[in-house]
């Protein structure tokens, strides 16, 4: 038994490590009760394996023997003649100071064991349901509070023998009356506990926006469990430790047990708990079953995906060897040293990679603290161990890692871990010299001017062909020549970037022609699918299937826009995406493998026809190779339904890379803001890449974080591509994008009046203003409202909050404390500036938002979710739209799909702000800074955007002036270019071009075909 104790050792710090660093990206805890019960049973086996091992090895010892087994002495007896038998009422008092006495008391604690257990799994399930909720764990102080039950039942009334060596040094007589100290020990691990609670502190991400509602009991519910668990992880491990005889191995004699025995009681009472845990789990699954809205909801509670098992099966190894090592080092070291081995090795791994990760300026850290706390547990990790390994060998009645002296290696790792440290914190960054949106507005400036310049080079039909056939590798199709004029009579400056059409169009050359076009027909025939059809003939527009009431307005703004231009078109007929969300999301190995076929199509025409002149005809006959809609409707479904569901893992991410972290990482703690999603795309808390931002495949907390992927209202989907035509699409969807008929036909249209105008920027409010409804997503009854966006903006910027919830604000720091910052001079002077946390509640009180829902109730809800929000929010009167242009700052967020207010927003003299994961037919029309304001979705650095704009000041020198003539510069570029490219008009050349870049995916001669000026 004794060659286990280094491998153990070894084990549980290799295990903590991996722990610690597997847990926060987990996926199995997408079924907490069900993971816990499994990790339990699994938890059960190598402890048997174990017990089955020792005991196969008591019995080689008893045959040794004779058969006679005989009890080791206890350690407080060495010393003592052992022929001298004890009496047998000094026997039952060493029992029962040392061992349960009797097997009613085995039993007692067999039981406690399992009831705390299965108590700590419903305590873990709730807490991890409500993980915005969460306080800053007490998790480290384990060690102390073990520490002091030692002290109280052991050390208080030991006395050791005085130390008197008159030739000893200073240093011997100071480490001699340490180890004689009864509080050695509480010291010692008081330090590793407290530098650890302090270091974990200091590490916090900011707190993410996801709502812990103040008008909901889970606000106070959550940290009391937190304490509550807490608690019972002492009692678990008290439990496990009396069970276990962490101090007495040997083989069984009268009245002992031996360690085996006591793992094999520790693994019967694990494996009840799991039983009960797991029927537990299952009550609740047929209660959830049952409660169901949907039959889909009832599908995917029985589903295990394969995301979810390979993260189980890893997180299960990793717990099933900590924990068997966690066990043999008990029995070797004892508990608190099992303990502070476990927190110290977690505390490093956690602080080591969160200053490696976050080096900048932001998130604002303390790390000088955290280096502090750092050094503070490395002291008295150190510090116990050289006090343990001194006592076991001076005195030989203490368990102890080390037997004769602290092994070199350690401390030179010790010492390396301080370097590393140091050299984490000696680079940490926490200031910046400039203000990152001055330099993104120079940036978007340049970006925008080269855009423009490479979009509209072409001055004549001649260079337009050939621009096109240096960008895309072929001709163009068929009838370009009448695009080109109808773009040109209409006064278009964009005539040769259409790129998202390329990308949108491009995998479908994958396809043979014959296949796209039957696949549109499975998208019409079938009204389950929410597609409608339009079909073109000899230049005549007509709907063909279902058009339901409610969208009645959008079948007719598109007959009527391609009505414009549909003479030039072929014969065809389009499936029009009917819902607001997206639907279709190819996984990342198909559509890779349809990408470089559709490149490879492209070449072909190239090699075959870019010499040569193309045949400027579509196909004879086209409107006979289309299906027809028949009035029996097929009963196939190609799609699947995910409404009210999860979409992000479980659909949307199937685009990403398989080692993206969208695919490989499940964030669970929605209370923390993940700084690695947002720092890809970001400077500090500025947005700086809007493109980028809209990539998922680097944000999976992105997850629970909008109504698109926590609970879209209607998301029938499927990973096999279809051609069908939405609005609007989040990246990673292979939806094929047109300009909405809702801005086409002005639903939502800038048209000040005379009562309601439209002042001069330098005229308006200095308010940020935002009216709208719940329409981002469904929450039926689980309060997924609380991740949606337009919910989390509105609770951010009204202050919905107690406890004085702060944000992130970039600041003058050091010697510009006292600089008033109010002469534009100062900006082009050298200045230090620094994020402070500033309360929300006195940014309110300066920067005025008028942010809020409107109308008579709320929508998309059910049961508890609408009285809920109801309580959180409230609701104002609608206001005209036009009011909006009194205003200086206007916000727009998602809804279930794009924003139909954006393009009015731009045309205004008002300044956009605009926080979306959802992208248009115009994104790459419009740059982020040049022309509106971008947000992060995550909405962590709105306070700081409007901070620059509004200006802010906090007193005691920290002041930041407002920048009018940055923000008027913005809404001005804004609405020159909405006037310029963002017109009906512009709606109908992007629609044209599309059709026409269509009608020859379709066409069976594709490769023949195409208009060569």
């Amino acid at each position: 038994m004794d060659g286990t104790k280094w491998p153990a050792v070894i084990g549980l710090v290799i295990g903590t490590v991996c722990l610690s660093r597997t847990v926060p990206t987990t996926f199995a805890f997408d079924k907490p009760l069900l993971s816990y019960s499994v990790l339990l049973a699994s938890a059960a086996l190598p402890i048997l394996a174990v017990v089955r091992w020792l005991k196969r090895r008591e019995g080689r010892w008893a045959s040794k023997d004779g058969g006679q087994q005989y009890d080791a002495l206890p350690l407080d007896e060495v010393g003592h003649d052992a022929s001298v038998q004890p009496s047998p009422n000094q026997t039952n008092a060493v029992e029962d100071e040392r061992y349960p006495s009797s097997q009613r008391k085995l039993r007692l604690i067999s039981l406690a064991l399992i009831g705390t257990i299965c108590v700590r799994a419903e305590i873990f399930r709730n807490v991890l349901a409500n993980t915005q909720c969460n306080v800053l764990t007490w998790e480290p102080l384990l060690p102390f509070l073990f520490a002091a039950w030692d002290y109280y039942t052991l050390y208080r009334h030991t006395q050791k023998p005085a130390y008197d060596d008159p030739h000893s040094s200073v240093y011997d007589a100071l480490e001699q009356r340490a180890v004689r100290s009864q509080f050695r020990y509480l010291v010692t691990v008081g330090l590793v506990s407290f530098g650890g609670l302090l270091a974990i502190a200091t590490i916090r991400s900011p707190a993410s926006t996801y709502i812990c509602a103040v008008t909901l009991s889970n606000r106070w519910l959550v940290p009391f469990l937190q304490r509550i668990g807490t608690g019972l992880d002492v009692a678990i491990a008290y439990c496990i430790t009396q069970l276990l005889h962490e101090r007495d191995w040997r083989p069984a004699g009268p009245g002992q047990r031996s360690v085996a025995t006591g793992l094999e009681t520790i693994a019967s009472a694990i494996v009840r708990a799991a039983q009960i845990s797991m029927a537990w789990f299952s009550l609740l699954g047929v209660i959830h079953m049952i409660a169901a809205a949907k039959p889909q909801e009832r599908t995917r509670m029985l589903e295990l995906p394969g995301y979810y098992i390979w993260s189980l099966l890893k997180l299960e190894f990793l717990f099933c060897m900590t924990s068997i090592c966690a066990l043999l080092a008990m029995f070797h070291v004892g508990l608190t040293s099992v303990s502070i081995i476990t927190t110290f090795v977690s505390i490093c791994t956690l602080t080591t990679d969160y200053a490696w990760n976050n080096p900048l300026a932001f998130p604002p850290s303390h790390s000088g603290p955290g280096f502090f706390a750092t050094c503070i547990a490395m002291l008295g990790f150190a510090t116990y161990l050289h006090l343990e390994t001194l006592e076991h060998k001076t005195f030989g009645n203490h368990p102890a890692l080390f037997t004769k002296k602290v092994s070199s290696w350690l401390y030179l790792t010790l010492l390396i871990l301080f370097f590393i440290r140091a050299a984490l914190w000696a680079s940490q960054s926490n200031s910046v010299n400039y203000h990152p949106i001055d330099l993104l507005m120079y940036d978007a400036q340049f970006a925008h001017e080269a855009y423009i310049k490479q979009a509209s080079s072409s001055t004549n039909l001649a260079e337009a062909v050939q621009n096109y056939k240096e960008r895309y590798n072929r001709h163009p199709p068929p009838g370009f020549d009448h695009w080109y004029r109808y773009a040109t009579s209409r006064h278009s400056i964009i005539n040769d970037d259409y790129d998202s059409i390329e990308r949108d169009i491009l995998p479908f050359y994958a396809l043979e022609p014959d296949e796209v076009r039957h696949r549109t027909w499975q998208l019409i025939a079938n009204e389950w699918h929410d597609a409608t059809g339009i079909s073109i003939r000899s230049g005549k527009v007509e709907v063909i299937g279902r058009v339901w009431d409610t969208h009645k307005w959008m079948v007719e703004g598109l007959m009527r826009m391609i009505g414009q231009f549909a003479e030039w078109l072929p014969d065809m007929d389009l499936a029009f995406n009917v819902n607001d969300e997206p639907r279709i999301s190819v996984p990342y190995a198909d559509i890779e493998q349809m990408l470089l076929v559709g490149h490879l199509v492209g070449h072909y025409m190239a090699a075959g026809t870019l010499e040569e002149k193309p045949r400027n005809a579509f196909t004879d006959n086209r409107a006979q190779q289309w299906e027809p809609i028949s009035e029996e409707k097929p009963a196939e479904k190609i799609m699947q339904e995910l409404s009210w569901q999860r979409t992000f893992h479980e659909f949307a991410a199937a685009s990403c890379p398989p080692s993206s972290t969208a695919r490989s990482h499940r964030l669970w703690n929605r209370g923390s803001l993940c700084t690695s999603c947002a720092a890809p795309h970001s400077i500090g808390a500025f947005l700086a890449n809007w493109t980028k931002a809209a990539d998922i495949c680097h944000q999976p907390d992105l997850a629970d974080l909008h109504g698109i992927f926590t609970s879209p209202s209607a998301a029938r989907v499927t990973h096999k591509i279809y051609p069908i035509f939405s609005q609007s699409k989040v990246n990673g969807f292979n939806d094929i994008l047109y300009p909405s008929a809702w801005n086409w036909l002005g639903k939502a249209e800038y048209a000040p009046t005379e009562e309601l105008q439209d002042p001069e920027y330098k005229g308006k409010e200095t308010t940020l203003f935002w009216r709208g409804a719940t329409s981002e997503g469904m929450s039926p009854d689980r309060g997924q409202w609380k991740g949606m966006a337009r919910q989390r903006f509105l609770h951010n910027l009204n202050d919905i909050n107690v406890g004085g919830a702060t944000q992130a604000i970039l600041l003058p720091s050091g010697s510009n404390h006292t600089s008033s910052l109010k002469d534009a001079s100062l900006d082009q002077q050298k200045i230090s500036l620094a994020y402070r946390l500033i309360p929300i509640s006195d940014l309110t009180a300066q920067i005025k938002t008028d942010v809020h829902f409107a109308g008579n109730r709320f929508t998309r809800c059910w049961d508890i979710d609408c009285p809920q929000q109801a309580r959180e929010f409230g609701l104002e009167a609608t206001t005209p739209f036009q009011q909006h242009w009194r205003y200086k700052f206007l916000l727009d967020l998602d809804g279930a799909g794009f924003s139909g207010r954006f393009l009015p927003f731009l045309q205004s003299r008002s300044l956009p702000f605009k926080a979306a994961v959802i992208r248009e037919w115009w994104d790459d029309r419009v740059t982020a800074w040049w022309h509106f304001v971008p947000l992060d979705v995550r909405g962590h650095g709105v306070w700081a955007t409007l901070a620059y704009f509004a200006g802010w000041d906090g007193g005691q020198g920290m002041r930041w002036r407002s920048h009018e003539a940055q923000g008027e510069k913005i809404a001005g570029q804004g609405r020159e270019l909405a006037q310029k490219v963002l017109r009906k008009e512009d709606m109908e050349i992007y629609f044209f071009r599309l059709l026409l870049e269509w009608g020859r995916v379709t066409d069976d001669w594709r490769e023949e075909i195409g208009f060569d000026a």
